[in-house]
């Protein structure tokens, strides 16, 4: 690995370093070969199909520490930071994130997993709950619409970096997958409710106002990515995720 690196943030199971020109992601060995490459994999599918601005991936390789990917660095700050520094103008940078979310809607990469299937995996994965609250899930994902939209599927302000010239990035793919976006907006709504539900509040509004979608319909998502959530066994987020797998809180 580079020498000269320093570590930007750490994570359980990774940690991220940074040098000159390069960001480096470094996972222990709780990740398997394969979830590092497929990682790998819908990062290339993105850059390579669209015309999003996605830091270009520049290798994959084992070190001592573990798996790791090299990245194009992207000097910049990231919408969280920027929301985070100018409170006034909170509701501005919302409606930026919004406007770029649905420009990642408005993609197709056909080769991508499907949104659906990764779900359905997760839902079945999930032994935090009982057989019969997982079926009801399970139907409750199989009778929502298919759409074959790109999907983020971590889409929050800290995936966001906004450069010197105002372009923004999007970074940490790792989630991506083709499927319904009003799933995707539910995960995002998800994410900021954990963090901060007012937030969590002005998203939801701006995503329904621009997207034209009834809020109604997002909420019926909330459940099944409140399970997905779950999968990731964040002993701090459990309560919360298994209140709103409650399927008949959201009829």
């Amino acid at each position: 690995m580079e020498e000269n690196k320093t570590v930007i943030f750490t994570r359980p199971h990774k940690t991220v370093y940074a040098t000159e020109d390069t960001i480096i992601k470094v996972f222990d060995n709780r990740y398997t070969k394969a979830e590092v490459l497929n990682e790998a994999r819908n990062e290339a599918l993105v850059e390579e199909n669209t015309d999003l601005n996605v830091p270009a991936l520049l290798s994959v390789s084992g070190t001592e520490e573990g798996w790791c990917l090299v990245r194009e660095k992207i000097e910049g700050k990231t919408l969280a930071q920027m929301m985070e520094e100018e409170p006034e103008k909170l509701e501005t940078y919302m409606e930026m994130f919004v406007d770029l979310q649905l420009t990642v809607h408005s993609k197709k990469v056909p080769t991508i997993k499907t949104l659906r299937h990764k779900l359905m995996d997760q839902i079945n994965s999930l032994k935090d709950i009982d057989a019969t609250a997982r079926y009801e899930l399970a139907t409750r994902l199989e009778s929502m619409p298919r759409h074959k939209k790109l999907c983020h599927g971590d889409f929050n302000p800290s995936n966001v970096i906004i450069d010197k010239y105002n372009k923004a990035w999007i970074i940490d793919w790792a989630h991506a997958a083709q499927g319904n976006a009003s799933a995707d907006a539910a995960m995002t709504f998800l994410l900021f409710t954990l963090e901060d539900p007012k937030k969590a509040e002005l998203y939801m509004q701006i995503f329904c106002r621009k997207s034209d979608t009834a809020r109604q319909y997002v909420n019926r998502w909330l459940p099944i990515v409140a399970a997905a959530q779950l999968t990731k066994k964040k002993e701090k987020e459990k309560e919360l995720l298994l209140r709103w797998i409650d399927v008949a809180e959201y009829q």
